[in-house]
C-alpha cells in the first residue's frame, strides 16, 4: 500500500444508455445522498481491482438490470466542483439499445429506474446533463 503526501481524488464511471427509437435516457433515481431522491445516469466508484469498462458494466447491472451491451467511451468530467462529497472525475460511457429488448429495474444504491425523452429530462444530479449532451454529440 502506498502513503502519497498530495491528495488524491475518487474516479466513479456513468453510463449513458440511450433507446434506438427515439432517443430516450434511461435514468436511475437515487436512493442515497448526495441528491437523493435525483434522477441521475447509473453509475458510481470503481473498484480498486476492476478496469474502468468493467467498473461500467458492473455499476450498470447493479442499478438497471441490464448487461450485454456495446459501451463506448465518451470522455473524462472532472470539475472540481461536479460532486460534493469532494474531487471526484468521472469517465463517461454511451451505449444504444432497444428498449423493447431489456428488462429494466432498480437495485442496488436506485430506488426507481426508467426512461426519459432526451428532450424532456428532469432536472439530473451532478452534471449528468453535461455528460448526456457529449454522450449525443458522440453517438451522432
Amino acid at each position: 500500500m502506498f502513503c502519497y503526501d498530495y491528495p488524491r481524488p475518487a474516479v466513479t464511471v456513468d453510463i449513458v444508455v440511450f433507446s434506438s427509437d427515439a432517443l430516450a435516457v434511461l435514468l436511475i433515481q437515487r436512493k442515497h445522498p448526495p441528491f437523493e431522491g435525483h434522477w441521475a445516469l447509473p453509475g458510481g466508484f470503481i473498484e480498486m481491482e476492476e478496469t474502468l469498462e468493467t467498473s461500467a458494466r458492473r455499476e450498470l447491472e447493479e442499478e438497471t438490470g441490464v448487461t450485454d451491451v456495446a459501451l463506448t467511451e465518451v470522455g473524462a468530467f472532472g470539475a472540481p466542483s461536479r460532486d460534493p462529497r469532494g474531487r471526484v472525475i468521472t469517465i463517461a460511457y454511451a451505449t444504444v439499445i432497444e428498449k423493447s429488448t431489456v428488462n429494466v429495474k432498480a437495485g442496488s444504491d436506485a430506488s426507481a429506474a426508467a426512461w426519459f425523452l432526451n428532450t424532456d429530462l428532469p432536472k439530473l444530479a451532478f452534471d449528468h446533463g453535461e455528460i448526456i449532451q457529449k454522450a449525443l454529440e458522440t453517438i451522432k
